[in-house]
C-alpha cells in the first residue's frame, strides 16, 4: 500500500491470464505517462481474482514485457487475491445498506426468461438481468440456501439510487458525466464462485492505493457509473478518469489475449525493438 498520496498515482492493472498486447502496452504507458508528467507515482496491479483463468507464467511474463519497455512500476504489483477479505468487508458494508440482493439464477434461466420479455431493457453490455430474484422472500431465500445453493449478489439499482441521489465523475475527454444508475442493471458485484467481482475490487483496490487518476479503455467508461456508485455508497474517493481509445487489429475488431501474433511476447521473439513496437500503437 502507498501511504504518502501528496502526488498524483496512476495504475496499470492487466489480468495475468495471458500475454500482453499492444492493447495494453498502449494502456500502460498511457497509465505510466500521465504518472511522470504529473510527476507522480505509476503502480502495476494485478487482476487475478478470477483464479480458474490466471496462470503464475503470466505474471512474470508481464513484469518482463514491461521492463522491456522501460514501464516498470514504482512499487512492487499488488495481487487482488491477497486482498480478497477487503472484498468481502465491502460486500458486507453493501449488504448492511440494503443495496444488494441474492441472485440464485443460472445463466440459461437469465436466458429462457429474457427470451419471454417483449421489450427487455438494454445497455452497453447487452440485455440488462430481468431481476428475477430482486423480491424474493426471505422464506424462498432461505429455501435456496437450505437446498445448498450459493447466490451471486447483485446490486439494486433503485435502492442504490435512492441512498446517493445524484452523483457525477469527471473524465478527461468527456468532462463532467452525470451517473446513470440503471445504465448497467442490476450488475453482480459478488460472482456464486469467487465472491466478488471486478467491479468491487477495482472500486476498493484504488482507494486502498490513493490513485488519482484512472487511465483506461473507453470501453470501460459504462462501468465508470457502477463505480462512482460503488464509491458513493462505501465512502471512498472519487479518482479523476482517463478513457482512451482502444488498439484495434486490421479488421477494427478490439484486440485480445487470443491475438497471439500481436502479442508483446511474439513481437519480441521476431526481434523487434521497443521503439519498433511502439511505433505500432
Amino acid at each position: 500500500m502507498i501511504t504518502s498520496h501528496d502526488s498524483p498515482i496512476t495504475r496499470f492493472a492487466p489480468s495475468p491470464t495471458g500475454y500482453l498486447h499492444l492493447g495494453h502496452l498502449y494502456a500502460a504507458k498511457k497509465a505510466h505517462d500521465l504518472a511522470r508528467q504529473l510527476n507522480g507515482t505509476y503502480l502495476l496491479r494485478f487482476e487475478d481474482i478470477d483464479t480458474t483463468r490466471t496462470r503464475e507464467k503470466y505474471y512474470q511474463a508481464i513484469l518482463d514485457d514491461l521492463a522491456y519497455f522501460s514501464l516498470s512500476p514504482d512499487h512492487p504489483p499488488l495481487r487482488q487475491t491477497d486482498r480478497l477479505p477487503a472484498y468481502h468487508q465491502a460486500l458486507s458494508e453493501l449488504k448492511s445498506l440494503g443495496v444488494i440482493y441474492p441472485c440464485f439464477c443460472s445463466r440459461k434461466q437469465i436466458s429462457e426468461e429474457l427470451r419471454n420479455i417483449t421489450h427487455a431493457p438494454h445497455g452497453p453490455e447487452g440485455p440488462h438481468y430481468p431481476q428475477t430474484c430482486r423480491n424474493l422472500s426471505p422464506s424462498a431465500i432461505q429455501s435456496h440456501l437450505d437446498a445448498g445453493d450459493i447466490p451471486a449478489w447483485r446490486i439494486h439499482t433503485d435502492r442504490a439510487q435512492e441512498l446517493t441521489g445524484e452523483l457525477y465523475f469527471t473524465d478527461a475527454s468527456h468532462g463532467k458525466t452525470k451517473v446513470n444508475h440503471h445504465l448497467l442493471g442490476d450488475t453482480i458485484l459478488a460472482r456464486k464462485d469467487i465472491g466478488s467481482s471486478y467491479h468491487i475490487a477495482v472500486v476498493v483496490d484504488d482507494a486502498y492505493q490513493h490513485i488519482t487518476d484512472v487511465t483506461r479503455g473507453l470501453d470501460l467508461l459504462p462501468a465508470t457509473h457502477l463505480h462512482r456508485i460503488l464509491q458513493a455508497l462505501l465512502k471512498l474517493p472519487t479518482p479523476h478518469y482517463h478513457h482512451h481509445r482502444l488498439i484495434t487489429d486490421a479488421s477494427g475488431e478490439r484486440l485480445a489475449k487470443r491475438n497471439a501474433p500481436l502479442s508483446l511476447q511474439t513481437l519480441r521473439q521476431q526481434g523487434l525493438s521497443p521503439e519498433e513496437i511502439l511505433a505500432m500503437i
